[in-house]
């Protein structure tokens, strides 16, 4: 247990990313690729920012996954221990499961969001306002894929409603934004020995309790990244400097691009705003960008075209083909001059025939 002057946080990452499938069939959320970096490196970029160091990852998929591309998180910059589930316990289960290892106030992610909020604004309104537990909050056009959450005047929680069925449900805009500042006693309220929602069970019971629990709703990006549209579009923010959080793409900035320096060649033509992965070889007259990631040791062949789409690592691109905002997975082969379409996904080690033509 960490000494109370010490800021923790725990991320929550036990779910199986099933709406992110097909990318995660073969590799754990936790560590899917953003920019060629896995998607928690930003989670811990953004807290070691607002001086939090020691992390805990919940998780019980894939965890040897998650394992292999993390480590001990120590070149990230955190201090990263990890509490397994044997069977999934939820949101609240997998906070539970990580309490004998907390103390304090500690801040609690959903693993799947990427946000730049100012984590010490929120730790002051915490403090100054006495709660207990404060909900990061955000506005949303459409807010029925989310938990309502309704405050006072004050910004006190007044009550919390998941995912509305019924327009005549939506009683609000705000929604809960998958970030918490809980004190680390509170988590004894969460039952060891089943499944249980944070949002559903935990939160509604402190509101009833009448434990000062309050909402902060700041001006700052966020994207729920848990879907592929929403996984792509959250890399073409990164690449235009919409999001602000300390940390670079891998590779050498060059003219508003990141190069990883593996052969390019003369004819080939990167437009900024991309990513080129390390080892990753770029053919005459290739372009690739703008909106482009090409992932480690990917091969782009002459001519082909890559704009505003996302490469994993070891993908091949055929003489000519065209790839137009999609997502492609892991050791993917695209045949010469086929075309694959805005919005489609394609597994890792998928084989798309020459001359095909992929639309969503």
């Amino acid at each position: 247990m960490a000494s109370n002057n010490t800021l923790q946080a725990v991320i929550l990452a036990g779910g199986q990313g099933t709406r992110l499938r097909p990318l995660t069939l073969s590799r754990a959320k936790p560590v899917v690729p953003i920019l060629n970096r896995p998607i928690l490196a930003y989670q811990f970029a953004l807290l070691k920012a607002h001086g939090v160091s020691d992390v805990v990852l919940a998780c019980s998929y894939r965890v040897a996954d998650v394992r292999a591309a993390l480590g001990d998180a120590e070149h990230l910059g955190v201090r990263l221990r990890y509490v397994v589930e044997n069977e999934p316990l939820g949101t609240g289960g997998g906070v539970r499961n990580a309490s004998d290892l907390v103390s304090g106030t500690l801040f609690v992610l959903n693993g799947d969001i990427l946000t730049d909020a100012d984590l010490t604004a929120m730790r002051r309104l915490h403090e100054s306002r006495g709660s207990r537990t404060t909900i990061f909050l955000q506005s949303v056009p459409d807010p029925r894929q989310y938990g309502l959450v309704e405050t006072d005047a004050s910004g006190r929680l007044r009550r919390f409603r998941e995912k509305p069925t019924a327009d005549d449900e939506i009683t609000t805009s705000t929604v809960n934004a998958g970030i918490y500042l809980i004190d680390a006693e509170l988590l004894g309220r969460i039952p060891r020995d089943r499944p249980s929602s944070i949002e559903r069970e935990f939160f509604p019971a402190l509101i009833a309790d009448e434990i000062p629990c309050f909402g902060w709703c700041p001006t700052a990006y966020w994207r729920d990244i848990g879907t592929p549209s929403a996984y792509r579009a959250a890399q073409i923010d990164l690449l235009h400097e919409r999001v602000d959080i300390p940390l670079s793409p891998l590779g050498k900035p060059l003219d508003g691009s990141w190069i990883g320096g593996g052969p390019v060649a003369p004819e080939a033509r990167i437009i900024a705003p991309s990513v080129v992965g390390a080892g990753a070889a770029l053919g005459p007259r290739c372009r690739v960008g703008p909106g482009a990631v090409v992932g480690d040791g990917s091969t782009i062949g002459p001519d082909a075209r890559i704009e505003g789409a996302i490469l994993w690592e070891r993908v091949e691109v055929g003489a000519g083909a065209v790839l137009q905002d999609c997502v492609i997975g892991a050791d993917v082969k695209i045949g010469a001059h086929a075309r694959v379409g805005p919005e489609v996904v394609l597994e890792s080690g998928a084989v798309v025939p020459e001359h095909a033509t992929l639309t969503r």
